[in-house]
């Protein structure tokens, strides 16, 4: 599968990559990915390790040569273009920055290889120590900065030659939580205020849901899904993408015609799908907090709604997780589904308690089981 973001008439793609492929001997680390960058947008390769996606990068940053197919940038081959004169900035996990040297000669560094005029690197090193805020660390060497203050010093280095795209390999990957999450926030503000074009790899998900404007995510040297972190979440084209970002229940089930499926015995509404038969496998994919999780009293109190579903269930486990609570729950056929509410919401049913699971058709995907056969192997939660 490949994906080709489609261009309005009057934006041409900044970077387009035409059928690429990697290959190392017989395995395909890059497999005929199609894909359009618009100039100024965040975009994030998101997946697991060994799924592509800091391969595909670095053949955009020109450090690998692809097996086959084409890398354009405003219309123009970069497949014989050197990486110093691909005007791409690259920011690596590892910062790589030069121990000897203080702040301002690392940052300085891209301009003076580059011959420029002296005062102009001046200058230009300024206005990025003013724009990471380390004016005060500029005679600093590496070694006498925390993890975060390189980092952000590896990011101006990259930034101060004026790349017109930037690449960044997992660059916040090293670093704890509340720094990784403060350096997300100063990275979005920091594209806002340079409508610079940013191409991001990112094993986390949350990462890339707080960064990006648009999300490709990899599997298998491909790109399964791309599109806004709010339209994969809500609405994912497949199974592995809606089980890779977020959480999902995937329930087993038999379709009856195209708004119809039995699922244990029992008939549900699904989401009108088209091209569904009668007898055919599916997968229907319900998120957490998508369902509503009832006592057998509230549930005989509160008729179902039109184009609701309810199934019974017992509680295994309840985990209080401060502000939510997540609740695991098993049916009779042994299907578990993990449900997920604001704390203090409802009263907190018990282990062992009977319970009813309600959720909207329309809240839930359906799947054919082909899509992802292998996320079936065990029914549940992912």
């Amino acid at each position: 599968m490949s994906a080709v973001l489609q261009e309005s008439p009057n934006q041409a793609p900044l970077v387009s990559l035409r059928d690429l492929n990697k290959h190392y001997g017989d395995f395909a680390a890059v497999d005929n990915i199609n894909l359009d960058i618009r100039e100024g947008e965040f975009l994030t390769f998101l997946g697991s390790s060994g799924s592509g996606k800091s391969t595909t990068l670095s053949m955009l940053a020109g450090f690998e040569t692809p097996s086959s197919g084409e890398i354009l940038v405003d219309g123009k081959s970069l497949i014989n273009v050197p990486p110093h004169k691909r005007d791409i900035g690259m920011v690596f996990q590892r910062y790589s920055l030069f121990p000897h040297l203080n702040v301002r000669d690392n940052i300085a560094f891209p301009l003076t290889i580059r011959k420029q005029d002296p005062a102009e690197i001046a200058r230009r090193v300024d206005a990025m120590l003013k724009l990471v805020q380390l004016e005060a660390f500029a005679h600093r060497r590496p070694a006498q900065l925390s993890g975060g203050q390189q980092q952000r010093v590896a990011i101006a280095r990259a930034l101060v030659y004026e790349p017109r795209i930037l690449l960044m390999d997992e660059p916040l990957g090293a670093l704890d939580k509340k720094l990784r999450e403060d350096l997300q926030d100063e990275l979005r503000h920091l594209h806002r205020r340079l409508g610079l074009t940013i191409v991001y790899v990112t094993h986390d998900q949350e990462e890339a849901m707080r960064l990006s404007q648009r999300i490709a995510i990899f599997s298998h040297g491909r790109i399964v899904g791309l599109g806004s972190g709010y339209d994969l979440y809500q609405n994912p084209p497949n199974a592995f993408v809606a089980s890779f970002l977020g959480n999902s229940n995937f329930l087993r089930a038999r379709a009856q015609d195209s708004h119809c499926a039995v699922f244990e015995n029992q008939p549900l509404a699904i989401r009108q799908t088209a091209g569904l038969c009668g007898g055919q496998e599916v997968v229907l994919m319900i998120r957490p907090e998508k369902a509503t999780l009832l006592s057998p009293q509230e549930a005989e109190a509160n008729p179902l709604p039109p184009g609701c579903n309810e199934i019974a269930a017992v509680v295994e486990e309840m985990v209080f997780l401060g502000e939510s609570l997540t609740c695991s729950v098993v049916t009779a056929g042994g299907s578990r589904m993990t449900l997920k509410a604001l704390s203090g919401s409802a009263a907190t049913p018990q282990t062992g308690s009977p319970v009813r699971v309600r959720w909207h058709a329309k809240e839930s995907c359906v799947y054919s089981q082909w899509n992802e056969s292998d996320l079936l192997k065990g029914a549940g939660s992912h």
